[in-house]
């Protein structure tokens, strides 16, 4: 497991929810290349309503745009280790924002006993 402590960078991606990489959720693809790199950790959340670079609101009062609400994926870890994913990023991200951000962690403490979600990888519960 990672330890993190003090100061750390945030980066986060706002992507559209409709967007993808070779058929996949690029949200999902972008957590799970995250993890694969040993990132600390990997938030995804889906936002009501937003717009970005094209101008286009998107929001879920509007049964015609709620196909494509923005998204942002949040990772936090050392600025050193979240430099390192940036050209992983590049990769990924052909239309969005991506933002980094000085962080302070406070506190990051994992599950007792190393269990995990449903649906992902990892060790099961002894």
């Amino acid at each position: 497991m990672t330890r993190l402590t003090g100061n750390a960078t945030r980066v986060t991606v706002f992507v559209g929810e409709s967007d993808t990489w070779h058929h996949r959720p690029l949200c999902s693809e972008i957590v799970h290349r995250a993890r694969a790199a040993g990132l600390a950790g990997a938030s995804v959340f889906k936002g009501i309503e937003g717009f970005g670079a094209s101008s286009v609101i998107h929001t879920s009062r509007l049964l015609s745009l709620s196909e494509d609400l923005p998204v942002a994926v949040v990772i936090v870890d050392t600025e050193e280790r979240v430099r390192a994913f940036l050209p992983q990023l590049d990769e990924l991200v052909t239309e969005g924002l991506v933002i980094l951000d000085d962080c302070e962690v406070i506190r990051y403490v994992g599950r007792e006993g190393g269990r995990v979600a449903s649906g992902t990888q990892g060790e099961k519960p002894s």
